[in-house]
């Protein structure tokens, strides 16, 4: 059973677009609908394959935005990079019917289920929001009541995807609480931070040590492990932070 479901992952399938929505100027959530989906956990991920005419394939990962509980329909949300591969194709000239072939859902580490509990500190730099948002989407539809912050860090208030959707889910939930800084620009009035994450934001920000939280961080490379290594020195626990990065030293996530 555990070999048929792991060929089944790893087997391409094709999933129909099904709706496109523009999130910023950069970046843009395509839904697939995916009839052979055999669910997945939020913080997963997923490969994409285009292939061109001539027979050349592209592949790169992307994770999963949508929560396991919208299956067998799939969200993921893609920043466009001006010298990519793929990216410029998804989120430019992809299509509501085009087909999109892909495989997943891959990876079991950063993940996070209801069940897991908390409370629960999600860091986010950039298109690292995608799997985090995942978290959160499947935090609402499954009524979680668990204690959640989130940090979101942005150069601008126009490159922070999802923002209404984050504040519709901060209105819904009590025990959620999102906190937000702007590294290059803020809009008058901005009452968030206006700085990159550094010791005292965190210690600001995250949970007390002694509630020893499940910490979930995701960016690009230099910003994870900024992070990362902040919350050891403010005495978290390592084994409770949990990192997925992309760059050019990382994985390929969400960008290329």
């Amino acid at each position: 059973m555990e070999r048929r479901t792991l060929l089944g992952r790893l087997s391409w399938q094709l999933g129909e677009v099904v709706a496109t929505r523009p999130e910023t100027a950069r970046t843009k959530s395509i839904t697939l609908d995916l009839p052979g989906w055999r669910g997945h956990r939020a913080g997963q991920h997923v490969d994409v394959r285009l292939t061109a005419e001539d027979g050349y394939r592209a592949e790169r990962s992307y994770s999963i935005a949508s929560p396991p509980e919208e299956a067998p329909r799939v969200t993921l949300t893609v920043e466009r990079l001006d010298d990519g591969e793929v990216s410029p194709y998804l989120t430019e000239e992809l299509r509501v019917g085009d087909k999109l072939e892909l495989r997943g859902p891959i990876g079991g580490y950063f993940v996070w289920e209801a069940e897991m509990g908390g409370p629960l500190l999600l860091v986010a730099g950039g298109s690292g929001i995608v799997p985090l948002m995942a978290m959160l989407r499947h935090r609402a539809a499954a009524e979680s009541t668990v204690a959640t912050r989130l940090l979101y860090s942005s150069r601008s208030l126009e490159e922070v995807i999802y923002r209404d959707e984050l504040d519709r889910l901060v209105k819904r939930s009590a025990m959620l609480a999102v906190a937000q800084t702007l590294t290059r620009a803020q809009p008058p009035g901005w009452t968030g931070y206006s700085r990159r994450i550094d010791l005292q934001m965190l210690r600001e920000v995250a949970w007390p040590v002694a509630q020893r939280p499940l910490t979930f961080v995701c960016g690009p490379t230099p910003f994870v492990e900024t992070a990362a290594a902040i919350l050891v020195e403010l005495g978290h626990e390592p084994a409770r932070i949990k990192t997925e990065r992309f760059g050019p030293t990382g994985e390929k996530h969400d960008g290329e």
